[in-house]
């Protein structure tokens, strides 16, 4: 393994903890930055799930506290029971899509220029809605009632589209319905635990052929690097956002895909 190739894993794992949990897609960012460091790793995309997992694994230790609470709590009548169950419902809509198109989606889309459309049109989205949402009547997760729910999980499904973002598509859609930033924040990232370990043990073992043990040195920094920086980005973007609001992540999609466009259409 060259030094050469781990620095390149080193860059991807930052890429990825920073904005796995925010609303700017992680995978479009993935996919952009690839391109322009001809970045090369293991085949079958197990690079990017192992990685993937590395920010997984820092919500879960972030929110660890609540997971336990949950397990504990819902079988029995409750607070942490409606939780689970709304938790279930945001799931649902993204699971049975993703499991009938997923092939599709990443046959079809997976390319650098949808990556840019989607961060323009994503970000044109954040902005207006940060300009035009109601007053939130939603303050905190347990409000989240059984259709509010649904519909952030319906939202979430359309993060399957590269560059659209799924934090930033479960954002935007609480956005709308009455949610306040923090809480809309909040819970798409626990939503994220159960909606990204799905779609990560689905993707290593359709890529199982293709796991190298030569590769761990080149995977074992990008995971711990992704690890690192998304745990403090979250507790950053959860100790600021109520104060900022969603609208620079908004204009910095706009002015991301605006610059890789040129720089695609110059190559």
């Amino acid at each position: 393994m060259d030094f050469g190739s781990l620095f390149s894993a080193l860059l991807m794992g930052i890429v990825e903890g920073l904005t796995e949990f925010l609303p700017i897609s992680s995978t479009g960012h993935l996919i952009l930055l690839g391109e322009l460091i001809g970045f090369r790793g293991p085949p079958g995309k197990t690079f990017e799930i192992s990685i993937q997992l590395g920010a997984i694994l820092a919500v879960v230790v972030i929110y660890r506290q609540l997971i336990l609470d949950l397990l504990r709590g819902m079988w029995r009548p409750g607070l942490e029971r409606f939780y689970v169950t709304n938790l279930v419902l945001a799931f649902l809509p993204a699971a049975i899509i993703g499991a009938t198109l997923h092939s599709t989606i990443t046959g079809a889309l997976f390319n650098p220029w949808v990556v840019c459309v989607a961060l323009i049109v994503g970000g044109v989205a954040i902005i207006a809605i940060e300009r035009a949402r109601p007053e939130p009547t939603i303050r905190s997760v347990p409000e989240i009632g059984p259709l509010a729910a649904v519909l952030i999980g319906c939202g979430q499904a359309l993060a399957m589209i590269p560059g659209t973002s799924r934090s930033g598509a479960t954002i935007i859609t609480a956005l709308v319905i009455g949610v306040d930033r923090k809480t809309a924040a909040e819970f798409s990232f626990v939503l994220a635990i159960p909606t990204m370990l799905a779609a990560t043990v689905y993707s290593l073992w359709k890529a199982r052929a293709d796991i190298d043990v030569s590769a761990f040195g080149q995977i074992g920094v990008g995971f711990l690097t992704a690890f690192v920086v998304a745990y403090f980005t979250v507790r950053a973007v959860l100790s600021v956002i109520g104060r900022i609001g969603f609208t620079p992540f908004g204009w910095y999609r706009i002015g991301l895909g605006l610059v890789m466009m040129a720089v695609l259409a110059l190559r």
